[in-house]
């Protein structure tokens, strides 16, 4: 709803605002709606790798997430399989919303929506291995919610899902300087590339190597023996 909300609604107003010049991989100037759907559909990959990881955290105060952790299995393959669970829930919402916004003559190449597939899982495990390093750092729900609400706004606004990165220069260096490295910003743009046919070198190579840190990062938060936990005193 929230993408749809942003897209029927905020899009229609900032339109005659936000003027767009010919941006890649756009080959001639689009309507803000174009521009801004890849970073929507990012931005529903972020929400639900954060309700996943609340969900982790639900879990382990429950005692069910530790439980989990003590079956005879490498604990880093328990979480890469939650991981790749959660995205793959959240794949059908993000072409249905594609979809849909075809209604808003959002209407990249029929192709475009295989070849944003592999994006959109790269994108998907990426941020949800931030969500599950994020979910190992907090102790309780509500600080989790909490923490929810510093992680997701920030990394989706200052972001280009929104707003190129020239129009955030224009409104001063330091926001496009965050912008611009904010892995957020390289997933949006990995998905917009793939969605028209192209591909961004640079980005896929940021959201691995950030998929690649998170989890192991996440992985080690997790470890009862050498992460978070350890000083937890037996929690969950």
């Amino acid at each position: 709803v929230r993408p749809l909300v942003w897209l029927a609604i905020f899009a229609a107003g900032f339109r005659s605002v936000l003027g767009l010049s010919i941006t890649p991989p756009y080959q001639t100037y689009v309507l803000y709606e174009v521009y801004v759907v890849p970073g929507l559909a990012a931005m529903m990959l972020l929400f639900h790798a954060m309700a996943s990881s609340l969900a982790m955290v639900y879990d382990r105060e429950m005692g069910s997430m530790r439980l989990l952790l003590t079956a005879p299995l490498p604990r880093w393959y328990l979480l890469a399989a939650r991981l790749l669970a959660s995205v793959i829930v959240g794949l059908p919402l993000v072409y249905l919303f594609l979809f849909v916004a075809r209604f808003w003559d959002v209407r990249p190449p029929i192709l475009g929506y295989v070849a944003v597939f592999p994006a959109l899982v790269l994108s998907g495990l990426m941020l949800g291995a931030f969500g599950l390093l994020v979910s190992s750092m907090s102790t309780q729900m509500e600080n989790f919610a909490g923490v929810m609400n510093f992680v997701i706004f920030p990394m989706f606004f200052a972001s280009t899902a929104l707003y190129p990165i020239w129009r955030l220069a224009e409104a001063g260096p330091v926001l496009a300087t965050i912008a611009a490295w904010n892995p957020f910003s390289s997933a949006v743009e990995l998905i917009r590339f793939a969605l028209y046919l192209r591909f961004d070198m640079g980005s896929m190579l940021v959201v691995v190597a950030c998929l690649v840190a998170f989890f192991l990062a996440a992985v080690t938060g997790y470890d009862p023996g050498r992460g978070l936990w350890s000083r937890r005193g037996g929690e969950g």
